[in-house]
């Protein structure tokens, strides 16, 4: 009997847990809420296979460990992986698999409503409401019919922003090193990330944090957009330059931000604070005040679609491996 420990288990993903285990009950499966760690990684001695969710480095050492007690079948629940160093993970004999499409459409959905709910300038009507204020001007807002969106990275999720973008009227442009071939089919692309910059007033992330896109948002890039351009991230925060952002804000330069991601997320995401005094991270509080930046928790993918395929397409891939059979979704290691 194969037996596969999992990491970083929340309550809303054990009903799905136990789903997978009634279709599999040839399967053992234990859980904690710890994430994977030096230390953590005791606890799945004795089991064949790991999943675990991306939400911080993995050190070698922890590797290791897991190497150590035979396990060499790692699966992510989520699509990010830069937490690994896949040089570790070559070294160690692992094979690992992610999972790169658990529900598009929740993630460029929640991307559609931070654009909605900037341009609509919902923060402030919030603030209104607090106040006992139910009057409309002068806060007017803006329609996404008629403005330039411009998407970086036009894969699964990207692709569905695209088509949701131009169904509400706006013209899209899109960047790709691989295009997408129906976006192709309708001219969307153009050559260059400058172009996107020059020409957006919306521009949006769909990309992975690949080394060489590490703060692809930087002052250079900030300094080359239209002035009041909005961005929105909900891909990885490592992609934008967050003291460059900040700047932009303060400027006026960039006239909106819709963040589900930050460089800094770990210190201040799924973690309840009394106060926001007591957050210590000096650019979330440089952000999270304003009126034109709505920050979300990372929650672009959250919705109870995505969760489920998280549990079943990682379980599933996991006891693949486990038993010589072929991944839906193996990650090449050679790539970095």
């Amino acid at each position: 009997m194969m037996k596969i420990f999992l990491y970083g288990i929340r309550e809303d993903e054990k009903n799905y847990l136990k789903e997978w285990t009634d279709v599999h009950p040839e399967v053992t499966i234990a859980y904690t809420d710890q994430f994977l760690s030096t230390e953590t990684a005791e606890l799945a001695k004795n089991y064949n296979g790991v999943v675990t969710l991306q939400m911080q480095p993995y050190s070698r050492e922890a590797l290791q460990n897991l190497h150590d007690f035979g396990i060499n079948k790692i699966s992510v629940r989520n699509v990010g992986l830069d937490g690994f160093d896949f040089q570790d993970l070559r070294d160690l004999g692992f094979s690992l698999t992610n999972v790169p499409v658990y529900s598009p459409n929740a993630i460029a959905e929640h991307t559609t409503s931070l654009i909605l709910r900037l341009l609509r300038r919902v923060p402030e009507f919030d603030k209104k409401f607090n106040n006992a204020d139910y009057s409309w001007f002068p806060t007017i807002g803006e329609e996404i019919n008629g403005k330039t969106v411009g998407i970086v990275g036009t894969g699964h999720i990207g692709s569905v922003v695209a088509r949701i973008m131009q169904a509400m009227g706006a013209k899209v442009i899109a960047y790709d090193i691989k295009p997408n071939p129906y976006l192709e089919n309708l001219g969307v692309y153009v050559d260059s990330l400058d172009e996107i910059f020059k020409q957006a007033d919306i521009i949006t992330l769909h990309t992975p944090l690949a080394k060489k896109d590490v703060h692809m948002i930087d002052a250079d890039a900030i300094a080359k957009m239209k002035d009041g351009v909005v961005i929105i991230n909900a891909a990885r925060g490592g992609l934008i330059d967050t003291e460059a952002l900040i700047a932009g804000l303060d400027s006026g330069k960039i006239g909106g931000a819709g963040l589900d991601v930050l460089e800094s997320e770990n210190d201040v995401f799924q973690k309840k604070f009394n106060s926001l005094d007591d957050v210590k991270d000096p650019q979330f509080k440089a952000l999270i005040n304003r009126d034109n930046v709505i920050i979300t928790p990372h929650t672009a993918f959250y919705t109870t679609t995505a969760v489920h395929n998280m549990v079943f397409d990682s379980l599933t891939d996991n006891l693949n491996m486990l038993e010589g059979r072929k991944p839906k979704y193996p990650v090449d290691l050679s790539e970095e």
